[in-house]
């Protein structure tokens, strides 16, 4: 734990006093978004003190061109980078020509900032010394409309509280905006025009290279004691800037309020030549609901998700606000509305990792969005990477691989590599196995078979064709071997027979076999349609299936474990225990070199291919595996609590369990890995969710049906979740004495609790 000034909260995140050491970090955790756009918890008003200053778009981005020092063929030519976009938020307030600044302000004191889940909206409010001596009362509240999904709303509170005071809101438009995270420091954004009409400012610009056309609107209205003001504002403008100025002689101890609606219309919606007049339509709705009516149905609108998503926990705060703030932030990022865009690992929150996709979609978000949403919302994720297929083979095509195989992107924003790090372009491909694994998952999950006729499938003979073309034949040991990877242990680059890598092209290969037969006898239209497009062939599915039935996977008899790699065991094997805390986290202590000799794993890797395949494994096995690969592992990823919190879970070691759940539920509100300033690890926030609903409700699917394996952290006094498990609605209630179960629906549901089967009524409450 490296941050510990977040007030314990059931439904918010609450800060308390003013610190700028810690904007940065609030910045980030204090952000909001509503799927279409998102931006930073940056001050309205002018801070002169170290901020990031971020606001972002849903699905536009920049090529940045790739940096490296030696080219190596098959590098991708560019990163794609999370756009900071022009920004409407800003606010200048001057009160008797002095600019409220709090970095530059003699006194701040009763600052409270709150980020409220329950209702999904930010307030802050602080009472300041200005240098002029003026005392002011600010509260201020922002939220971005979920039901208007193009805009967001302020109000803005000043009083002055020992004078009467001149007080002016500047309320404007800024497209001369830069990236925290650029390769070349390029220009990303042409503003192509600034305009204004009565109370309304657009800012017409146009991303570079991509030519993602925006429009950037605001329009404000001022209030006295809650009274409409009618003032002619003065406007300016420059290349990057439009501005109106509200000026009034506001006296002491009354309350001057602006409100401002702003956000983007964006030629992914709207044709590129009508984007002003789109953003004049979304103003109008705005501004005729006004601020309360648009908060009122916010707050409507997140009682329905917070209905399905939420997790209750009783007993422990600290762990319910963990939950509730992973489920927050996944529902701002992903709505499910667009198949176009996707999960990135930073959503609206930071810049860091660029693209929209990682392998951390199909691994870790598919199952949160199965279960807490309709089903056709990961349908739409699952078809985002179908959409991507030619790209995919294209990937593939570069590096040498032909007749269809297909390398998914470690990272993308359109299905091409963009990430430019050689040990994750090249070697990382065990991202491939994940997507076939989530093909599968969500079949197992919701039953429903007709994607893979319709688009799977063709994804998985693409996943399959690389496999085998990947594998090589070792005379030495009469093996296929796959050589020259990276796992998702990330500190060990360039090794050969990563177990799971191995694993999982194993497993791939022989479910897409299984598969095939499958749609060929039940689905022959689609089947007819699929081999004519891939051209597969009898003789190809037979060269597939002898290299997944001639897979090698390295095996220690000394430990009686399967090797994470082939060269483990030549490592000098200290574990975490025995390593000096002043040398952690290693990722910002020790040189690179350093690590990948360290036999320290960063993330779950063979283990996480016992959490893909548990029913492949007896528990037995996990167990001799999790005592040997924990002890080594440092978990320097936000990927890496979650897994081993579900095995732990799993192997009834409750207490660590719980201490893997608060680690990863906590990991941003307390900053583990000392990084919050850069954004928010959204992706690794529905692993938190699967380490309650998987790891202590044990929640499976063993023989088509629904299973539960309900446990519970001896810290909580009981805690619920709902699921929604093909169209029909279970809630989960676990307490330290019963678990019960009740089912919304009109049909029955036969479900398995701890192996044994159990019937819930349709409106019924079922006791265990």
């Amino acid at each position: 734990m490296n941050l510990d000034y977040i007030i314990p909260n059931n439904w918010s995140i609450i800060e308390e006093g003013f610190d700028p050491s810690q904007v940065k970090a609030s910045e980030s955790l204090f952000s909001i978004g509503n799927g279409a756009m998102g931006q930073r918890a940056n001050f309205e008003e002018k801070y002169s003190g170290p901020t990031f200053q971020g606001s972002y778009i849903a699905g536009v981005y920049y090529p940045d061109k790739t940096r490296v020092g030696w080219w190596k063929n098959g590098y991708p030519e560019y990163f794609a980078k999370v756009l900071n976009a022009p920004s409407w938020i800003g606010i200048n307030v001057t009160i008797n020509n002095e600019q409220l600044d709090l970095f530059a302000c003699k006194n701040v004191k009763d600052f409270r900032r709150e980020l409220n889940m329950k209702e999904g909206w930010l307030s802050r409010s602080f009472v300041a010394t200005l240098q002029n001596d003026i005392d002011v009362e600010v509260k201020t509240k922002r939220f971005l409309s979920l039901d208007l999904d193009e805009v967001g709303a302020i109000e803005f509170n000043i009083t002055p509280l020992n004078s009467d005071a001149e007080i002016t809101f500047e309320p404007y438009l800024d497209s001369g905006i830069t990236n925290e995270d650029t390769n070349w420091d390029d220009k990303f954004w042409d503003t192509l025009k600034v305009s204004h009409e009565n109370h309304q400012a657009f800012i017409q610009a146009k991303t570079m290279k991509t030519d993602f056309y925006t429009c950037t609107f605001m329009e404000s209205e001022v209030f006295i004691d809650g009274k409409s003001v009618l003032i002619e504002p003065d406007f300016t403008s420059d290349a990057n800037l439009a501005s109106f100025k509200y000026s009034f002689n506001v006296k002491q101890n009354e309350t001057y309020t602006i409100h401002k609606f702003g956000g983007y219309t964006v030629d992914r919606d709207h044709d590129k030549n009508e984007l002003v007049s789109a953003a004049k339509t979304t103003l109008d709705k705005a501004k005729t609901a006004g601020f309360s009516k648009l908060l009122d149905d916010q707050k409507q609108a997140w009682a329905q998700i917070w209905d399905m998503a939420d997790i209750t926990i009783e007993g422990d705060v600290k762990a319910q606000q963990g939950i509730r703030f992973n489920i927050f932030h996944l529902n701002q990022t992903y709505l499910g509305t667009d198949e176009t865009l996707n999960i990135g690992p930073k959503g609206f929150t930071g810049e860091k990792y660029g693209g929209s996709t990682y392998w951390d979609t199909e691994a870790y978000c598919i199952p949160f969005y199965m279960a807490t949403k309709d089903q056709s919302v990961a349908r739409k994720l699952l078809a985002y990477r179908y959409n991507h297929l030619p790209k995919a083979i294209e990937n593939a095509e570069k590096l040498g691989f032909t007749n269809g195989a297909a390398l998914y992107p470690m990272v993308t924003m359109n299905g091409e590599e963009c990430h430019n790090e050689w040990e994750i372009t090249f070697e990382e491909i065990h991202r491939n196995g994940a997507i076939a694994f989530a093909i599968f998952n969500y079949y197992r999950y919701t039953g429903d078979f007709s994607y893979i006729p319709e688009m799977g499938l063709e994804v998985l003979i693409g996943i399959s064709r690389f496999w085998h073309q990947r594998a090589n034949f070792s005379t030495n040991k009469n093996k296929y071997m796959i050589l020259g990877v990276t796992g998702p242990n990330e500190y060990e680059n360039n090794i050969n027979n990563n177990w799971y890598t191995n694993y999982i092209a194993k497993w791939c290969i022989d479910y897409t076999l299984e598969t095939i037969e499958k749609v060929k006898e039940g689905h022959s239209d689609d089947y007819a349609r699929i081999s004519g497009k891939t051209k597969i062939t009898h003789e190809e599915l037979a060269l597939w299936k002898e290299v997944a039935d001639n897979m090698y996977f390295p095996y220690s008899e000394e430990h009686n474990v399967y090797l994470q790699q082939d060269g483990f065991l030549d490592k000098e094997l200290i574990t975490v225990a025995d390593l000096d805390k002043s040398q952690r986290p290693i990722n910002q202590k020790w040189s690179w070199d350093r690590i990948l000799r360290s036999p320290y794993i960063k993330q779950a890797d063979l283990l996480q291919g016992m959490y893909f395949f548990e029913d492949q494994f007896t528990t037995e096995e996990l167990e001799r595996h999790f005592d040997f690969y924990e002890p080594f592992t440092v978990h320097e990823s936000s990927l890496s609590p979650c897994v081993h919190s579900i095995q732990a879970a799993k192997l009834d070691r409750m207490d660590q369990a719980y201490t893997f759940y608060l680690r990863t539920s906590r990991l941003d509100l307390d900053d583990y890995n000392h990084e919050v300033h850069e954004g928010l690890h959204i992706t690794s926030m529905a692993g938190t969710w699967m380490s309650i609903v998987e790891g202590f409700g044990g929640m499976r699917i063993k023989n088509d049906t629904l299973s539960f394996e309900p446990k519970i952290p001896a810290q909580w006094e009981c805690y619920s979740f709902k699921v929604n498990f093909r169209h029909q609605i279970i809630t989960v209630s676990v307490s330290q004495n019963e678990t019960q179960f009740e089912l919304e629906g009109d049909a029955d549901l036969d479900i398995l609790v701890n192996g044994k089967a159990v019937t819930i009524s349709a409106n019924n409450l079922v006791t265990v």
